[in-house]
């Protein structure tokens, strides 16, 4: 770790002087930083913290930050505009930049904003109070080194009593030529199953029914520690991870993401059918539909490969929702090769897709290579694709209308009070009257058979049934 010493930055205690002392954390991008901000709230509350109401009212303001697309960078700029501009009139503001966009600015981040007093990469999000214990010396800290992700002792403030994330593998071994996430979360680190199963117990024991089990790419769970069975095979793979949690007492339901499918496995899919835990929902990103592109983005699978991982899962489990990733105007596709892509969307009939059109990332190859695309090619892709995505997902949808759906309430629906929502085992948010038949009133928490009386593309709603 880099520490930069600045005599002209007043020293303050370390533990919060007096109960008005407060942080603010705004999260961008992924589940695996949602996740991320979770364990430093819990942290930054240990120290005797609390959440401010408002992010202009907060003593500590923490941006966790995601470098996928431009976009969601130049808006963590916008954001610490206007805190480098409040901190010179609130100098005992502390100012915390996160994530991505630390790991790969770095020192570029302290001279572009010299107002920041800790720029932090996502594999120091455990060191947090290390960290601010130096800038309470009066220090201004960069800490971008590569690190070996300890085990979380603390225990993360969650956003939600019902459902709760569980990292299991830090990092990311792939080099696909788009992405900026290896070089931002480092190597690949698995948590050991012991340790996992430890939190999970835990949560269960705190009251949670459901858990999301994290990894930028989950199959690859397991490579980096030891376990070679008797018969070859190798133990502490996902499979296995998965086999091994399931009998914790109190939990409802266990989910994943994300998928590769260079690495998803027969045997993965063969578990998921037979845990009855694991819920019936595999996000699995394919990016392309052409081969050609799939080589140039260094994905390691075919088109094929991956349609053979759709057909196994219709096979074992055909109630089951799938949903993806994809990319489109990546330099050099062709009209012929995006309409590859569309072609796929239509054949398998995604419940849900994230789509994005290609933004060239720093330290990336793509970024550099002379065939980029217009924007007005990208922009017209991108239209074309949500459209045809909203359109499949509606009738993919539509299956779900007049069918009894188990759905775990996880909170009131804020633009109505007097409905619950929540998600089916397939990932469908669902919202449904908190008053069920005579009179019975369901709280968060309950899992609940709820008759689908509207669908929509994106959600459903239905009445309870007892």
């Amino acid at each position: 770790m880099i520490a930069t010493n600045t005599s002209s930055r007043p020293k303050t205690s370390l533990i919060p002087k007096s109960p008005r002392d407060s942080y603010w954390i705004t999260t961008f991008g992924c589940q695996m930083n949602k996740a991320d901000s979770e364990r430093m709230a819990g942290i930054l509350e240990e120290m005797g913290y609390h959440e401010a109401k408002t992010e202009l009212e907060a003593d500590l303001v923490l941006y966790n930050t995601c470098t996928i697309r431009d976009n969601a960078e130049q808006k963590v700029y916008s954001y610490l505009g206007r805190q480098a501009k409040r901190k010179q009139t609130s100098p005992h503001l502390k100012l915390i930049v996160a994530g991505c966009v630390a790991q790969q600015e770095g020192e570029a981040l302290l001279r572009r904003v010299p107002e920041i007093d800790l720029v932090m990469g996502p594999q120091h999000a455990n060191r947090l109070e290390t960290l601010l214990r130096q800038v309470d010396n009066g220090q201004q800290v960069l800490a971008t080194e590569e690190d070996h992700i300890h085990e979380d002792l603390t225990t993360a403030r969650r956003d939600s009593t019902i459902c709760a994330w569980v990292n299991v593998i830090y990092g990311c071994n792939e080099r696909c030529t788009y992405c900026v996430v290896p070089s931002v979360r480092g190597k690949e680190q698995s948590r050991y199953p012991e340790a996992i199963r430890a939190e999970i117990e835990k949560l269960a024991l705190l009251g949670y029914k459901e858990i999301t089990l994290l990894g930028q790419n989950i199959d690859a769970y397991g490579r980096d520690l030891p376990g070679i069975t008797k018969q070859g095979r190798r133990q502490n793979t996902f499979t296995d991870l998965l086999h091994y949690i399931h009998d914790v007492e109190g939990i409802e339901r266990i989910r994943f993401a994300t998928s590769h499918p260079r690495y998803f496995t027969s045997r993965l899919i063969k578990a998921c059918s037979e845990l009855q835990k694991v819920c019936e929902h595999f996000h699995i990103p394919f990016q392309s539909g052409d081969n050609e592109i799939l080589r140039s983005m260094a994905r390691g699978y075919t088109i094929e490969r991956y349609m053979r991982i759709i057909k196994q899962i219709r096979q074992l489990i055909p109630h089951a929702s799938i949903s993806a990733d994809v990319i489109v105007a990546f330099p050099g596709e062709t009209t012929q090769q995006f309409q590859k892509t569309l072609s796929v969307i239509e054949e398998v009939g995604f419940d849900q897709v994230n789509t994005a059109a290609y933004s060239p990332r720093p330290h990336t190859p793509a970024a550099n290579w002379p065939n980029q695309l217009p924007e007005a090619v990208k922009i017209e892709r991108l239209q074309e694709l949500n459209a045809l995505v909203e359109k499949t997902a509606k009738q993919r949808n539509s299956r779900y209308k007049h069918h009894v759906e188990e759905v775990l309430a996880e909170d009131i629906n804020p633009k109505n009070q007097n409905q619950l929502m929540g998600r089916t085992r397939t990932n469908r948010l669902t919202f449904f009257p908190k008053e069920g038949p005579l009179g019975y009133r369901y709280k968060p928490g309950d899992i609940v058979s709820v008759e689908i009386k509207e669908v929509r593309s994106f959600s459903l709603s239905g009445i309870p049934l007892r």
